[in-house]
């Protein structure tokens, strides 16, 4: 066996291994004398937790908002894509700062202080509205990854298909709409595909933004897995709740590849 599979066998399999291990136990870091095989003991808890319905709706939610505030083209010179893609290099963190400190602030904050300059309210966004105010901060950050993938697919368009659509009286309107957008159809599902894939990780918004509340309002899956670790320090749970992630993104996955395949068919028949 050639040493870099070794070497990926060892990175992602291996912890993996561990991980299933640890989902079939109780084993609590407060307590670990009393660590216990337990079996699917850990999953029939992920489905009879209560919370878990809000907790799925969050992390549902949060994506698909995200997603449609991805779903957007641009067509720029190099200056202007280099400003728009600074979002994407600053740290999660750093980012979620700088809202929350810089613009949500409802004392200090940019767009309170506007409000307020021209009679409007105060507003505690991060309090008041908490799941918009991270899907403000994270949309922020993505928008320029979903810029560059439908960028690339606006480079693709053949000049000639517009020049045709042209001389054919179609307006800018009706150029976005039969020519342009179903061009970019397939770069949009793929761009989309990942951004429901990379939503199952987004932490750092808001573990600094909102820690999840109030109560469980804008706690996802990957936070509530977050605090079963470190909070509650029952890495069995935990453990089980990762394995529900993975499946989840995987299902997803499956079935954006499903419909990607199915609409090449669909193409080829044409």
């Amino acid at each position: 066996m050639r040493p870099a599979i070794v070497y990926l066998i060892l990175l992602t399999q291996v912890p993996v291994l561990f991980t299933l291990y640890y989902s079939t136990t109780n084993w609590n870091l407060l307590r670990p004398e009393r660590t216990r095989f337990i079996g699917l003991g850990n999953y029939l808890d992920f489905i009879q937790n209560p919370d878990i319905a809000t907790i799925m709706q969050n992390t549902l939610v949060f994506g698909m908002i995200l997603a449609l505030l991805l779903n957007r083209q641009f067509r720029g010179r190099a200056v202007a894509r280099t400003l728009l893609i600074t979002p994407f290099l600053i740290m999660p963190t750093v980012s979620a700062v700088m809202w929350k400190d810089m613009l949500f602030h409802p004392v200090f904050g940019l767009i309170s202080s506007f409000l307020v300059s021209i009679g409007g309210p105060r507003i505690d966004w991060i309090n008041d509205f908490p799941m918009v105010s991270i899907v403000t901060i994270v949309g922020w950050e993505w928008t320029p990854f979903m810029m560059l993938i439908l960028l690339a697919g606006l480079q693709s368009l053949s000049q000639e298909n517009l020049e045709a659509a042209q001389i054919d009286g179609a307006g800018p309107l009706a150029t976005f709409r039969f020519v342009i957008l179903p061009h970019l159809s397939r770069y949009i599902e793929i761009a989309v595909l990942l951004e429901v894939l990379f939503v199952l990780n987004i932490f750092g918004e808001i573990f600094v933004t909102t820690t999840g509340g109030p109560a469980i309002a804008t706690t996802t899956l990957t936070f509530d897995i977050f605090e079963e670790a470190f909070l509650r320090w029952n890495i069995g749970r935990a453990s089980a709740y990762g394995i529900v992630a993975v499946i989840l993104a995987n299902i997803v996955m499956m079935l954006f590849v499903r419909i990607i395949r199915g609409e090449s068919r669909k193409e080829e028949r044409i």
